[in-house]
């Protein structure tokens, strides 16, 4: 590519980790390769798939793609580590095999780079498509923040990893911490706001799908261990900034709400509604008490 060209036209590596992904895989990358801005990789990392992940990637002709097979099940944070050292653009985005992107996400992200030389960092508001009840829903509501937004994103996490773009230099200095498996995009985007200033595009971008596979919904219990050891690792660290940790609380609370009902105990769950501080948005879970497992199960996507 010509030099000048290379300058507008910066390559960007797109970030795919898969496990088992077959079912949605092919609309995913298939949205990669619709993009009307032409100048990317995808970095395609098949973390030890047992089905027909691999099949479904290599029928797909274009010398864009670059596949790599794990030799062991990595989790995923250590495989995305693995994806970005491989990358050879100077900025990188994500998706995983069961999202999608509009046609024009990247040459959109693109252009607020070369509009502000001074961007390192943007992301998108997306649509969240239900896959169950074949609905869709915007993801914020409100306007994404932009800035200095640590104590935004502590607060109400809004900053999906679908939609985030970055420089790949950024990644000298911090990588995604390889031990957690369901918090490890707040993670990393909290840290990351510490360092540079956040520039958002309100309008979506990308499909986030939910569906009864989403590592969030099948390991609540999880959840709860991975936020209680962020708390305890960053509440003094990040005390002296005089950020509040209301939020994360909050939801702590709520997930081990919904961890014991949905373990059948009851008495420890109504103990935890009443649990001080009481916060008044754990009443919406009163009506599950009256609920049978099976219901309580539904109504919690598990």
């Amino acid at each position: 590519m010509h030099k000048n060209k290379t300058k507008y036209f910066p390559l960007v590596s797109v970030i795919l980790n898969c496990h088992n992904g077959e079912k949605f895989l092919d609309k995913s990358v298939q949205s990669i390769l619709k993009q009307t801005y032409k100048n990317w990789e995808l970095i395609f990392i098949d973390n030890y798939s047992t089905d027909n992940t691999s099949s479904i990637i290599n029928k797909i002709k274009d010398k864009r793609i670059k596949y790599f097979r794990t030799r062991k099940l990595y989790k995923l944070y250590k495989a995305r580590n693995i994806a970005v050292s491989k990358a050879k653009g100077d900025l990188i985005s994500f998706i995983d095999a069961d999202d999608w992107w509009f046609k024009k996400k990247l040459e959109v992200q693109v252009k607020q780079f070369r509009l502000n030389k001074k961007t390192e960092v943007v992301y998108s508001n997306v649509y969240l498509y239900y896959q169950n009840k074949d609905r869709l829903k915007i993801y914020s509501q409100k306007e994404l923040a932009e800035g200095k937004i640590t104590q935004q994103l502590i607060s109400d996490f809004k900053m999906p990893i679908l939609s985030t773009m970055l420089k790949k230099k950024i990644f000298k200095k911090i990588k995604f911490f390889e031990k957690y498996e369901i918090i490890g995009d707040f993670d990393f985007l909290v840290r990351l706001s510490l360092m540079k200033n956040i520039s958002a595009i309100q309008e979506p971008l990308a499909y986030y799908r939910i569906h009864s596979a989403n590592l969030s919904l099948k390991k609540i219990y999880l959840n709860i261990k991975e936020l209680e050891n962020w708390l305890k690792k960053n509440n003094k660290k990040l005390k002296f900034k005089k950020f509040n940790f209301f939020s994360i609380q909050q939801l702590l609370q709520n997930l081990r709400i919904k961890n014991s009902l949905i373990n059948g105990e009851r008495i420890l769950a109504f103990k935890q509604l009443f649990a001080k501080p009481f916060y008044t948005s754990r009443l919406k879970y009163l009506i599950l008490f009256f609920m049978t497992k099976k219901y309580i199960n539904k109504f919690l996507g598990n």
